[in-house]
C-alpha cells in the first residue's frame, strides 16, 4: 500500500491538572508528534445543527500517517493551526504500516 504523505500535522494529547490558584481543573494540550500525513474530505452531507442559536456545521475528514501505537481518540490533530478531534479509529492499516482516522472540525 502507497499512501502519499504529503501535509503535516501535529497530534496532541490531552493533560490535566489544577489550577494553582483556584483549584479547579484545567485541561491543556501537549504535543506528542509532528508527522507527515495524507487528508482527504469526506463526501460532503448535510451535518448542521444550531445551538445556542448558532448555526454549527461540521465538516470531517479522513487522516492517514505512518503506524503508531501511541494513539487514541482522546487526543487532537492540529491541521494548518485548526483543531480537529479524532471522532472515528484509529484504525491499522496494512501491517503496521499506516493508521487512519476520522477526524471533525466545526464551522460556525
Amino acid at each position: 500500500m502507497i499512501v502519499k504523505l504529503d501535509r503535516r500535522c501535529r497530534i496532541e494529547k490531552p493533560v490535566n491538572s489544577i489550577d494553582p490558584v483556584y483549584g479547579s481543573a484545567e485541561k491543556t494540550w501537549q504535543l506528542l508528534a509532528v508527522v507527515w500525513c495524507n487528508v482527504q474530505d469526506v463526501l460532503p452531507s448535510r451535518s448542521e445543527a444550531v445551538k445556542n442559536g448558532l448555526a454549527v456545521g461540521t465538516k470531517q475528514s479522513r487522516i492517514r500517517f505512518r503506524y503508531r501505537d501511541d494513539i487514541d481518540s482522546s487526543m487532537r490533530i492540529m491541521l494548518n493551526n485548526v483543531a480537529h478531534q479524532i471522532v472515528g479509529g484509529p484504525a491499522e492499516l496494512g501491517q503496521h504500516e499506516y493508521m487512519e482516522c476520522v477526524i471533525e472540525v466545526y464551522t460556525s
